[in-house]
Parts: C-alpha cells; structure tokens; sequence
C-alpha cells in the first residue's frame, strides 16, 4: 500500500526492480529522509550488479538439454517405466531361482569363450559415470573444444595412444574428457551427450588379464559394455538398453581396439 511504513521488503523489492510505480515513488521518497538506508540500498545494488556482470557468461551458454522441460518430463516417464520394469524382472527372478538359478550377466559373443568378469574394472567405470554425468558446470575436465590437447594428454597419462570415437552416427557429440585415478595409474574418460539429455562415457585404462568378449552388465539403471584387450580394459556406460548400447560399443572398439 502506497501509505505503509516502508519496511526491509520494500527495500529488497526496490533492488531486485519489482516495486509498483507508485510505491517506488513512495519507498524513494523515504529513503530520501533516511541516508543510511539509502546507503545501504545503494551498497546491495552494487552487489547485485558486481554478482550479474560476473555470472554473465553463464547466461550466454545454452541450456543443457537435460535441463530442458521436454527432456524433464521424458526422464520422469522413463524412470517409471524402468520402476516397473524392476518389479516385472525381480518376479522373474523369483521364478527362476526356484527353478534352479538365473544367469547373472549377458555376453556379447565374438566367438570367444565367456572369461569371469572383471568386476573391479566395471565397478570404477560405472562409479566414474554415475560421479560425472550429474555435473552441469564441470562434466569435463577438458572441453572437446580444445580436443588435440585433451586426447595428448589422456594418451600419456595412460601409456596407450586414444583418439575420439566419432559417435555422431549414433547421435552422441564429444563433451570433452578427464584423468582419473586407477590404482597405481591412471585412466582416462571421455563423455559423449545427444540432443535428449543422454550422457555415454567411454572409460579405459591399463589392466592385466587375458582378452575378452563384449560383456553386457547393468547396475541399477546404467547399462555397460566392457571388454579387456591388449593389455586395456574399456567400458562403455550409459543409461540405456542393451541394444541401444551394443553398436555404440562396436564402433568404440573399431576406433581403441582394434
């Protein structure tokens, strides 16, 4: 109300510009007789602009798709049918065990026999994507914009010359990549995303064992191809099915392995 004491709403509501042309009037006027508040509106004002002009290179960036309303609600219809899909799947499993057992992992079969999974090696892959893939600010440690230097440096930091897979096909651009810790070494990390929101990363780093096939594992919602070859294990992770994901891991494995 134009007549009511002016109080330290009014003076929030005058800085952030959300004041009626009549109670702005009215709010100046009283700051007019009241120099020290006056200073101190003065003061969050020069706060307000210092904290815009430092954050406006956020407001110039897109948004990331998956924060776009339409990838939202599309995340929420796909996590209620992966709800049920667990349920249908854990009564399943009921039924087999009492049948005598159920199979724990799928394999991709090259002709190769089914060696024991490396499950150290899967564990850390999926814990890498589930860490990074949340992150809107810092996903990457270096930006696909600068990718020769990104690619130099994960080569040598994991003893093995690495390119980029070109994913394009797939729908999936280069984000960028970072170092990460692997034991006594390092391993290297490269995430991909596509216009709805999906993030892929594709992990590898040195590991000992003898060459494997494609092996399908999925943990919670997260699916994951990963095979060990010449002395490297690789895995891809994404949230998707197995289908989806097995030619992404063929084409990974042309460009890295082979």
């Amino acid at each position: 109300m134009p007549g009511a004491p002016v109080g330290d709403d009014d003076l929030a509501a005058l800085v952030d510009g959300r004041l009626t042309p009549e109670r702005r009037a009215a709010v100046e006027a009283w700051l007019a007789e009241h120099p020290d508040a006056a200073a101190r509106v003065e003061s969050d004002r020069s706060q307000r602009d210092d904290l815009r002009a430092r954050l406006a290179f956020k407001v110039e960036e897109p948004i990331p798709s998956r924060l776009r309303i339409a990838n939202i609600r599309a995340a929420r219809r796909a996590r209620s049918l992966s709800q049920l899909r667990a349920v249908a799947a854990a009564v399943a499993l009921v039924a087999l065990g009492g049948a005598g057992g159920w199979v724990a992992k799928d394999v991709a079969g090259t002709g190769q026999g089914a060696s024991s999974s490396p499950v150290a090696f899967v564990s850390d892959a999926v814990g890498a994507y589930r860490t990074f893939v949340v992150e809107i600010a810092h996903p990457v440690e270096v930006r696909a914009g600068d990718e020769a230097h990104l690619i130099t440096w994960l080569s040598k930091r994991i003893g093995k010359p690495l390119k980029a897979p070109d994913l394009t096909g797939f729908g999936f651009r280069l984000m960028g990549g970072r170092v990460l810790p692997a034991g006594a070494g390092a391993a290297a990390m490269l995430m991909y995303d596509d216009d709805s929101g999906t993030r892929l990363t594709v992990y590898v780093r040195a590991d000992k064992g003898a060459e494997t096939a494609f092996q399908f594992m999925r943990e919670g919602e997260v699916g994951t191809f990963t095979w060990l070859d010449r002395g490297f294990g690789f895995a891809v992770s994404a949230k998707a099915d197995r289908d989806r994901l097995l030619p992404i891991a063929e084409a990974v494995y042309k460009d890295l392995g082979a």
